[in-house]
């Protein structure tokens, strides 16, 4: 279990993070969704032990990260940009690897070559990004963390790649309990795999939801009258967005859907259809509540 409370970090002035609880529990993949410039990747290194906050708690387990040998122990980061030590072979790094991580897996490391198929003992800086990308989860897998932290894993890796990989973490968290935390900005990936994500905008937690929950708490909706209330109908809803193409209203709204579909009846509506949101969908509205610009985008 990863868990927030009350965390702030500043840099030079600006308050990167501010008091952002969260809570990732054991076994769980917990997507982190936000802005650009929201803090995503200082919160994630302050979870991995990388950065110690300036106030709060960081906890794995109960037990606080920062310079907690034991705990990092059980804990990889993968960064958006992966590093490997200058001239090293992937066979080197493995080595380096098998001497700090307790739980090394050589034979899982000897068997993953069949789904990864790097030369091991071509230089790693000499590989494309994509190839660098594949080595750093093949090392990481072998490594068999408790827990695996991500940011923008799946940058650069082929559709077919991508899934291979998606697999072997799924496979992990249900029979080995790992959690994971990932953060990117493609939230068709986090749709995937995850089942609960949390907003950050601007250092803070914007929600934090189980995914289905939050699906089902918000509603792409188009409706028409053939007597058209007063425009008082939608101001008594709690209404994301909204607006009119021809006679036809299109709304994003948030609540139960029962209540939803029983406001709107209330007006006798001639067309009312109540439509799936994707992921990227609720995040664009969430954001656009808060004052992130979004123009146009409803389809």
């Amino acid at each position: 279990m990863i868990e927030c409370k009350q965390v702030f970090k500043k840099y030079e002035g600006y308050e990167a993070v501010q008091s952002v609880n969260l809570l990732v529990k054991q076994g769980s993949i917990y997507g982190l969704l936000g802005s650009n410039g929201a803090g995503k990747t200082t919160l994630l290194k302050i979870l991995a032990g990388i950065l110690k906050q300036d106030k709060g708690n960081v906890l794995i387990h109960g037990t606080p990260v920062f310079e907690n040998i034991d705990i990092k122990k059980k804990v990889i980061f993968l960064p958006d940009t992966p590093y490997f030590f200058s001239q090293y072979t992937l066979r080197q790094m493995a080595n380096f690897y098998a001497s700090i991580f307790p739980f090394w897996n050589e034979d899982r490391f000897q068997k993953l070559q069949d789904i990864f198929e790097i030369e091991m003992d071509k230089k790693l800086h000499k590989f494309s990004k994509g190839m660098r990308r594949q080595a750093d989860f093949w090392l990481a897998f072998s490594a068999m963390p408790d827990v695996l932290i991500m940011d923008e894993p799946f940058d650069g890796l082929d559709p077919v790649m991508r899934k291979k990989i998606k697999n072997l973490m799924i496979q992990d968290v249900a029979e080995r309990d790992m959690t994971v935390l990932i953060s990117s900005h493609n939230l068709r990936e986090v749709e995937d795999i995850c089942d609960h994500v949390g907003i950050l905008h601007k250092g803070s937690i914007l929600l934090e939801k189980d995914l289905d929950d939050l699906k089902s708490d918000v509603h792409k909706i188009q409706v028409a009258f053939k007597n058209e209330p007063e425009e008082e109908w939608f101001k008594e809803m709690k209404i994301l967005h909204h607006e009119r193409r021809g006679s036809v209203w299109l709304c994003v709204v948030r609540g139960n859907k029962v209540e939803v579909e029983s406001h709107f009846e209330k007006y006798e509506p001639v067309i009312f259809d109540m439509l799936p949101l994707t992921l990227e969908e609720i995040f664009i509205y969430e954001m656009g509540e808060v004052g992130y610009a979004i123009q146009n985008i409803l389809v």
